[in-house]
C-alpha cells in the first residue's frame, strides 16, 4: 500500500506533527508513504513542498477581499494530481487543508482520483470561515452573518453563508471517509454537512520511546531548570494565539496566593514567549520553539504540573505527550480535552472562561504533592 499525505506541513505545529508521526509509523511497519504539505521543514525524497504559482498570489488579495480563503490556490486544480507521489500512491490522507496552500474546490477532482481519508484537525472543514465556532452553531444549517469573523482564519468580508455552500456543493461531489481524532469532533461532525459520509474516531498517537517518564533532578539539570521551585509548565505553537489562553492564564496567576508565587517558576515552549512574559510577574523561563522529542520529554518531565489554559481544542497533543511524561495535566472543560484531562485520574478541570477556577486548581495541585502523584 502507498499511502500520500496532504497536509499543511511535515513537522510544524500539531496538525503537521500528527500526521508526520503517522507518517513514520507506516513506514516502519513495510509500507510506503510519501507527503505533499504546504511547508516543508524536514528535507528528505519523501517529502516535497507543492508548488504556488504566480496567479495564486496574484490571486490572494481579491480572494481575501470577497471574504473567500484559499480560492485563489488555483494551483491544487493540477499540482497534486500532476505529481509523482500522486501517481504512485493507492490512498491519499487529508490532514489540515486550510492555512493557504490548498483549494478546497479541487477536493472533487481529487478524490474521484484516488480513495481520499480526510482526517479533521478543526472544525473548518464544516463552517463558513472559522476553525473553532465557540457559542455559535450556524454550521449545523448555513452560516451568515457570523458573530466571529475575527477568529482565524479571518474574514475582511461576510461570505460565510457562501462559504458554507460552496463547502456542501464540494462534499455532494467527492467520494470521502472521514476520520476525527476525538468522540466531541466525531459527535459535532456528525451534525455537519459531513453528516452523510461515514465519521470514525480514531484518536491520536504519540512514540512512547521519546516520550516517556524521566528523573525530574535530572531533567531540570539538562535544561538549567531551578531544583527547588515548583514548575508549571504551558506550551502551544504559537503562544499568542488569544484561542490558546495566555490572558486566562495571566488572571489565574495573578489570583494565587504571594507565598504560593514566590515558589513557583514557570517555564514555557513555543513562538512567542515574550507575550506571555509581558503578562505576568512570576519568575519566566522562555525555551522558545522546541521541536525535538526526546527534549519535549525532558521538559515535560522537568515539571510539575503542565497547563492548557484552551479555550477550544479538538484534541490537544500537548496533553498527550505531557501525560505520557508523568506530568498531570490542568485546562478548562473544552473539546476534545475532556477526553484527556480526566478529574483525579489525569489532572484537574476547570470551568471554561474562568481564570479564578483555574487558579484555584492551580493551587491545589501545586500544593498537594499526594495529589500530583496519583
Amino acid at each position: 500500500m502507498n499511502v500520500l499525505f496532504i497536509n499543511i506541513s511535515d513537522t510544524k505545529g500539531g496538525a503537521a506533527l500528527g500526521s508526520y508521526r503517522l507518517h513514520k509509523e507506516i513506514l516502519a511497519k513495510g509500507f510506503s508513504s510519501k507527503m505533499l504539505v504546504g511547508e516543508a521543514c524536514s528535507k528528505n525524497s519523501l517529502v516535497d513542498q507543492l508548488p504556488r504559482t504566480y496567479k495564486d498570489k496574484f490571486l490572494k488579495l481579491f480572494a481575501e477581499s470577497i471574504g473567500l480563503n484559499y480560492i485563489n490556490v488555483l494551483s491544487s486544480f493540477n499540482s497534486i494530481t500532476s505529481h509523482q507521489f500522486f501517481d504512485e500512491a493507492d490512498i491519499l490522507n487529508f490532514h489540515c487543508l486550510h492555512y493557504g496552500y490548498f483549494n478546497y474546490l479541487a477536493i472533487p477532482k481529487i478524490a474521484k482520483r484516488k480513495p481520499v481519508l480526510y482526517k479533521l484537525s478543526d472544525m473548518w472543514s464544516f463552517t463558513g470561515h472559522c476553525a473553532y465556532s465557540f457559542d455559535c452553531e450556524k454550521w449545523k444549517t448555513g452560516c451568515g452573518s457570523c458573530p466571529y469573523p475575527d477568529n482565524y482564519p479571518v474574514i475582511k468580508h461576510d461570505s460565510t453563508g457562501l462559504e458554507w455552500n460552496l463547502k456542501k456543493w464540494v462534499y455532494r461531489n467527492s467520494p470521502l471517509s472521514i476520520v476525527t481524532p476525538s468522540k466531541w469532533l466525531q459527535s459535532v461532525a456528525k451534525q455537519s454537512i459531513l453528516k452523510q459520509y461515514s465519521i470514525d474516531f480514531i484518536p491520536n498517537g504519540i512514540d512512547l520511546d521519546a516520550y516517556s517518564p524521566v528523573d525530574k533532578e535530572v531533567a531540570r539539570h539538562a535544561i538549567g531548570i531551578p531544583m527547588n521551585k515548583k514548575v508549571i509548565l504551558f506550551a502551544a505553537q504559537n503562544l499568542q494565539d488569544p484561542r490558546k489562553g495566555s490572558d486566562l492564564l495571566s488572571g489565574a496567576f495573578d489570583q494565587l496566593p504571594q507565598g504560593l508565587k514566590n515558589d513557583v517558576v514557570l517555564v514555557c515552549f513555543g513562538s512567542g514567549g515574550e507575550a506571555v512574559k509581558a503578562l505576568t510577574d512570576l519568575p519566566l523561563i522562555d525555551l522558545g520553539y522546541i521541536t525535538g522529542d526526546r527534549l519535549k520529554a525532558l521538559i515535560y518531565s522537568s515539571a510539575d504540573v503542565f497547563v492548557f489554559p484552551t479555550r477550544a481544542d479538538v484534541f490537544g497533543l500537548v496533553l498527550l505527550e505531557s501525560m505520557a511524561c508523568g506530568t498531570p495535566l490542568i485546562s478548562f472543560a473544552v473539546g476534545g480535552v475532556t477526553e484527556l484531562v480526566r478529574p483525579n485520574i489525569t489532572g484537574l478541570l476547570a470551568q471554561p472562561e474562568n481564570a479564578s477556577d483555574l487558579s484555584l486548581k492551580l493551587a491545589e495541585l501545586i500544593e498537594d504533592d499526594a495529589l500530583r502523584h496519583k
